[in-house]
Formats: C-alpha cells, structure tokens, sequence
C-alpha cells in the first residue's frame, strides 16, 4: 500500500529490505538473548570473554573427530564461527578461502574459531574505544531537538 501511495502524494517508492541476523552462539535453532550471557558476545565483553564463549559456546558444523574432520570437512552452513567470519572478515578472498578449506577438511573447528576470536575481538575492541570516546555533551548534542526538513529533496520527484 505504501508504494501505491508514495507515487500519488510525489514521493519515492519504498524498497524491501533483506537483512540476516547473526546466529546465536549456539546455533541457528536458538536465540540470542541478554539474559543468556553465553548466547551471545556483547559489546562490552572482554577478549578473555570472547575467546571463551566461542570455544566453549559456539555451535560447530565439524565432525566430532579430526580424523572425520579431515575426511568430510565441516558443514558451514550450521558452523557459527564462521558465519560469525561473514559478517565481521572484511577480506573476502579469506573468508572464501577459509570456507573451501574449512568445508573439504583441510581445517579444523578450533582453527577456524580462533580466527573469529581474532575478528571478532578486534571489531569489539574497536567499538570499546570508540565508545569511551563519548562524553555527556556528544549525549545531549545528539539527543537534542533539531529542525528536519519534513519532505528531503532526494524524496521529491
């Protein structure tokens, strides 16, 4: 209804947005949950934190041996660290390659898990900084009453 609308009243139609959650650290069937601290890493979590919940906590699409490992390689789809490595590994060509890998059982589970700690705890580093970086002022500044332009030209035909 809104894009039959937005034509009539000169307005830009609407788009579908597709977006995928992260999976809880214990698999796709679960959720994550705030009062669940092993369900997830949290922004304020230590990398001591991180590197536990994950080895300990994160759902593995491996086998449940290195030799079954090496010779059926590990489901990626259902693997959390490494969907975990799709969303934070900015190089794509390692994550695609950690993948082929991953999947014809060239690497193990705790290899692949050690290098989402190290993504993962660099990413949460970075926003610890970032945030300790805010003061009450940025708060109040950003919180305050501003004049917006009800209709943006980008939204006029």
């Amino acid at each position: 209804m809104t894009r039959d609308v937005a034509a009539r009243t000169g307005m830009i139609k609407t788009a579908c947005i597709h977006a995928c959650f992260f999976p809880a650290l214990q698999g796709l069937k679960s959720k994550m949950s705030g009062s669940i601290e092993t369900s997830s890493i949290f922004c304020t979590d230590t990398p001591n934190q991180i590197k536990n919940k994950i080895n300990k906590y994160a759902f593995s699409g491996g086998q449940d041996s290195a030799e079954k490992q090496r010779e059926l390689g590990a489901n990626l789809d259902v693997d959390v660290a490494y969907q975990y490595l799709r969303f934070f590994l900015e190089d794509e060509a390692e994550f695609l390659e950690i993948g082929r890998k991953y999947q014809k059982g060239e690497l193990l589970t705790g290899e692949v898990k050690k290098r989402a700690i190290s993504v993962i705890q660099e990413v949460v580093a970075t926003h610890q900084k970032n945030r300790a970086k805010v003061t009450d002022e940025i708060i109040k500044d950003f919180m305050s009453r501003k004049e917006i332009d009800p209709l943006p030209a980008t939204f006029r035909k």
